[in-house]
Parts: structure tokens; sequence; C-alpha cells
């Protein structure tokens, strides 16, 4: 195992030297960086990058206490849960009730946007429903414009964009105040339950064995969404910085340094994962660092919207299939989820 220390604490290594050669900055992870995530766990667990000037982490085994928060600190990314989150920030207790009527909003909402690509010879999933449903189902929930919950700039909500204590239609005296105020809380989640909802569909349209069974069975759906956010999370990396010397993987980060916590490598570290790149919702092997712990709302939210999703795309599309020859690439470097996803809706 090699670290290689950054400047001003050791000499770094020349633009020659293999670890050199190694940044997630660099073409080799633009291009795959899965492939380029083996390579740090297997001979770079600790490695001192030079181009993002920061500390990268691999293995499943640091990344997972680290970001429990064991002498690292940053920016909480919006206001809810991340991965490896241990316990909810929401001092917010949404009642079961204003679940089960967002689910309602969100089935109505993904089942009208399903039934607009179902007449279609060809349909881009993300374009046309990904990134439309988590969005519309806080509009309507809310009852907000969806461009008011977005924000004019086009940029992530914030909760002081969706607190409207709307959602008369579901009237007053069945909670809807309760919905609308569950909504708000998890407006600043809905671009990456988008992205995470792209990866799910990309990840059943690319096994059509799993998907059936998931026909056969809706209840599967929860299952198939675990193991999408391990295979694919949407957050590939998260920054943070060290607030003491930290010993990791047989080196030391510096008190103050950069450190890139590689959530998309963790994930898929067979030292924790069995067969990690195979997609399998059937698999028994929880521990995924995902969008947060069971009991986070937005979570919770972010799943509720998956079930909807599928329900509605199977319910409107009985023969929905990927088109021909499409792969559904992925981008993106600190969130990464697939750019199309081209199906035939029969």
């Amino acid at each position: 195992m090699t670290t290689v220390e950054p400047v001003g604490t050791a000499a770094a290594p020349g633009p020659g030297t293999p670890q050199g050669t190694l940044s997630l900055l660099g073409a080799a992870a633009r291009h795959d960086p899965y492939a380029f995530y083996r390579t740090l766990r297997e001979e770079h667990p600790l490695l001192w990058d030079p181009r993002l000037e920061a500390w990268l982490i691999s293995r499943y085994a640091d990344v997972a206490p680290a970001l429990a928060g064991r002498g690292l600190a940053g920016p909480r990314r919006g206001s809810c849960c991340g991965p490896g989150t241990v316990r909810c920030a929401q001092e917010y207790a949404a009642p079961e009730s204003a679940f089960a009527l967002l689910r309602e909003v969100c089935a109505r909402t993904a089942y009208v946007l399903a039934r607009r690509l179902a007449g279609r010879r060809e349909a881009d999933l993300v374009e046309e429903f990904c990134r439309w449903l988590p969005t519309g189902t806080i509009a309507a929930a809310t009852g907000l414009s969806y461009a008011a919950v977005m924000g004019r700039d086009g940029s992530a909500p914030t909760r002081s964009r969706a607190k409207a204590p709307a959602a008369t239609d579901l009237g007053r005296g069945r909670g809807g105040t309760g919905v609308a105020l569950l909504a708000a809380r998890c407006a600043d989640q809905a671009v990456l339950t988008g992205r995470a909802l792209a990866s799910l569909l990309a990840n059943l349209l690319a096994h059509p064995e799993q998907l059936a069974l998931i026909r056969a069975v809706p209840a599967l759906t929860g299952q198939a969404w675990e193991e999408s956010l391990r295979r694919n999370p949407p957050v590939h990396v998260v920054l943070r910085r060290a607030t003491r010397d930290l010993a990791i993987s047989g080196g030391t980060v510096p008190a103050g340094a950069a450190v890139a916590l590689l959530v998309g490598s963790a994930n898929r570290d067979p030292g924790r994962f069995a067969d990690p790149d195979r997609f399998d919702l059937h698999r028994a092997a929880p521990g995924a660092l995902a969008l947060g712990p069971a009991d986070c709302p937005a979570a919770r939210v972010a799943e509720l919207q998956a079930e909807c999703a599928v329900d509605a795309l199977l319910t409107a599309m009985p023969g929905l299939r990927a088109a021909d020859a499409f792969d559904p690439a992925e981008s993106g470097l600190l969130t990464r989820a697939p750019h199309r996803l081209l199906v035939r809706p029969s």
C-alpha cells in the first residue's frame, strides 16, 4: 500500500510516477470511475490527489466510519441526511398520515407523467420523467409552482422556497398541512432523488429478468431501490476536512487537510459486498452508503417516490424496455447518474 504526501508535508510524486497519474479529476476517472476506484482500493486506499488537493479514501472500512464524522468536519449538504448518516438530523417528526398522503400525491403525479409518454415511439425517462417527478410531487403537495420550488435560477430548492402550508386539495382534516410540511422539508433533496431514480430505472432496464420480477411482485421495488443506491449511488464523493491527524489505511491524514470520501468506491468494495458490480435486488447485504438512515423523512420520501415511479411506468407502459442499442452512460463527479435514458414505451 502506497500513500503520497501533500506538498508541504513531504515530497509529492513527479508526474511520471504511477501515483502522480491518479487523480479524481483525471481522464481515467472520468472515463470509467469504477475501474479507477478499483485501482485505488487495491493499490492506494489512501492517496493524495494533487489536482484535487485532497486525500482520496476509497475502502468501505475507511469511508463508512469517516462519514459518521470521526475526526472530519464539513458543511452539511442541504437540510437533511446524506450517505452514511447514522442519526437523522431532522427535528420534525412527520405523522404517518403525511407520508400516506404524499404517496397519493406522488402516485398521481407519476401516473400523469407516465401516461404522457405511453403513446410515444421513444422517450427519454431522465428528461421527461425523473427530473419532473420529485419536484412535481413537492409542488403539488405544497401548493407551489414547479418554478417556485426549484427557484427562478433553476438551482436546487431550499426550505425557504418550499414552506407553503397549502395542499388544500387534500384537506386539512386529512392532514393537508402535515403533508405540505413534510414535502417542504424534503424539497432540497428533489434533484438528488431524480438522479437516483434515473439510476434505478437504468439498472432495471439493463436487467429485464429483474424488471419482470417487479412486474410480478411490485413489493420488490423497495429492494431494487436499495440495491441501486448501493451500486449506483447519486452521491459519489463527499468532501470533508480533517479536524485532527487521522490514521487511515496505514497512513496519516494531517489535521486541516481536505478529504474526499469516495462513496461510489466504498459501495463496490468486494471486502464488504460480494460480487459488488452485479445488480441483484435479492442482495442480502445491509450497510450500503445511500441517502440516509431508515428513519430519515427525506430517505423515506425518496423511496416512496421510487415505488410510485416504477408502478406508474409499468402500469402505463407494460411493455417498457430500453431503446435498441442504447447505453445509459453516467456523468458527473460529486454526484453521478445517467444523463439520458432512452426507452421504447411499448
